[in-house]
């Protein structure tokens, strides 16, 4: 069986990979280990810190390979991630991820990079709950919506979930905040993300699809 570690960006992060991935690789006979960030336990962090936690899954297990599951959001220059000011230079996000994570590859041990595939969610997990809006009409009652016309038109703007920006009030956190009544992540997160099921996020949402095929080729 292959072996396969996300380092999760946090415990949303971590509940999805473990209720939602999981499942879908097992039967592939690919087996994923989920630890989360260790410096802080959960969240961003600079780069060197990801890169000592990276090359140390990459030497302590020969055989395995090493991913990410980080946001876009919240990371900053003072972060450090190679390729950072490169990549802030390109209007297209989608072309900024590919330069981070190409430069965050070539940033690994040569004799460990090929078992390294860094992936960074554009714009933050919380995008992908936006694939479905019938999941958030089965959970939540007409009383828990904040604004319910802010989710319909969030969704029906963004056929492609990813693309909802980064913007301080509008990253898709935040405005999960502002229609679902007392929202919270680690609560609702993995959870709606389970309900909208992998085969719609992955129709919804192409550069998380590309993501789950390379872990497929791993």
């Amino acid at each position: 069986m292959k072996r396969i570690i996300i380092i999760c960006e946090g415990q949303t992060e971590q509940s999805f990979c473990n209720d939602v991935l999981k499942p879908y690789f097992s039967p592939l006979e690919i087996f994923l280990a989920t630890p989360a960030i260790k410096k802080t336990h959960g969240g961003i962090v600079p780069w060197y810190a990801l890169k000592h936690q990276i090359e140390k899954h990459l030497l302590e297990d020969k055989t395995a390979h090493v991913t990410t599951m980080i946001d876009y959001y919240g990371i900053q220059a003072h972060h450090g991630y190679p390729g950072w000011n490169e990549a802030e230079t390109k209007a297209d996000r989608n072309e900024r991820m590919e330069i981070i994570e190409k430069e965050m590859k070539n940033d690994i041990r040569d004799d460990l990079r090929v078992r390294f595939k860094p992936y960074i969610q554009l714009h933050e997990f919380e995008g992908i709950l936006f694939s479905d809006i019938s999941v958030f009409d089965r959970n939540f009652e007409k009383n828990e919506f904040a604004d319910y016309d802010y989710l319909a038109s969030t969704i029906r703007e963004n056929p492609n979930p990813e693309m909802i920006n980064n913007g301080y009030d509008t990253a898709p956190s935040k405005r999960l905040s502002k229609i679902i009544k007392h929202y919270s992540k680690t609560l609702f997160g993995a959870l709606l993300a389970h309900e909208i099921g992998l085969p719609k996020i992955r129709g919804k949402c192409p550069r998380f699809n590309n993501w789950i095929l390379q872990l497929e080729k791993m």
